[in-house]
């Protein structure tokens, strides 16, 4: 559904994933099926299998009509397990188009954007237990200090968590406008901007969204073919992006190289993209939320 989220980059990503007759395909962030439509489109006539990732429920009314696609309702750092489930060991595309979906953005009562008020959620999976209110109200002015600075690097993130564990010994912070209330004052740049990293930075806390990442990158590792299978993944986050580098380069989050006894570095991938595909300027102007995705695509190497 276009209503839902227009996909980014949708074309570079498919053609990326060097669909094949017989393959097994993911997509792990299924969302609108923008992404997962355009692969069935270009597979055609082939008998490709294609699954679906989404932890979001809703995301399932969005399923597509194809005997070849399956829906699975679940997060993607479960993906081998599932795929277990289904008979699968081994995939040769996996595409993570990472971040929030425009629908879930304009969902007030989702606690995603600050142009609503609504109770400080922001949950991706409703079946999670921890929302925002709870980290904002619960966590430590060093914990929330780190979370702001790492995942939304905030200016001032330790004047605003000392802020935020001030005010909340008054009344605790349950919605977005009382959130907002607290973080006005120490807006620093443009608001738009500001409130938009502080949100994600929670955003990313809520859902664990850089443990996730790590935990698919290493299972896309083992499940992929090896000299077949195709690691596509387009991230909004630089800090996204420097874990997808590293897995590309080094098979680990933290880009450690690994040497064998003989002092030979294991590279489990052959990097497609030596620099990260960029949005065109034509598609910058039809959707703004494309402006800091970045792509990049690894084959993943077998035995030398």
């Amino acid at each position: 559904m276009s209503e839902y989220h227009i996909p980014v980059m949708a074309h570079e990503c498919v053609d990326a994933m060097d669909l094949r007759p017989g393959g097994i395909y993911v997509d792990v962030t299924f969302g609108g099926g923008g992404h997962s439509r355009l692969i069935l489109e270009k597979a055609g006539d082939m008998d490709i299998r294609l699954f679906g990732f989404d932890q979001d429920e809703e995301a399932r009314a969005n399923a597509l009509d194809d005997e070849r696609f399956t829906f699975v309702a679940a997060n993607f750092r479960h993906l081998r397990n599932y795929l277990r489930l289904h008979g699968v060991t081994q995939i040769d595309g996996l595409l993570a188009d990472l971040g929030v979906s425009s629908h879930q953005f304009n969902q007030a009562e989702r606690g995603f954007s600050y142009r609503f008020d609504a109770d400080l959620d922001m949950r991706m999976g409703k079946a999670a237990d921890r929302t925002a209110a709870d980290i904002v109200n619960n966590y430590e002015a060093d914990d929330l200090q780190q979370v702001f600075g790492e995942y939304g690097e905030v200016r001032n993130a330790r004047s605003l968590a000392h802020a935020i564990v001030e005010a909340r010994e008054n009344a605790p912070i349950v919605t977005i406008q009382n959130f907002l209330d607290v973080c006005d004052p120490w807006v620093r740049g443009t608001r738009p901007r500001y409130l938009a990293q502080v949100f994600q930075a929670l955003r990313i806390e809520v859902n664990d969204e850089i443990g996730a990442l790590t935990d698919l990158l290493a299972q896309a590792t083992d499940l992929l073919i090896p000299n077949k299978g195709r690691l596509v993944v387009l991230s909004y986050h630089s800090l996204e992006d420097r874990i997808t580098k590293n897995f590309l380069k080094t098979g680990n989050a933290d880009g450690n190289v690994i040497k064998d006894f003989y002092g030979k570095i294991d590279r489990p991938y052959k990097i497609l993209t030596k620099k990260p595909e960029l949005p065109s300027a034509e598609e910058l102007k039809r959707n703004s939320r494309a402006r800091s995705a970045k792509l990049r695509v690894g084959l993943r190497k077998g035995e030398e």
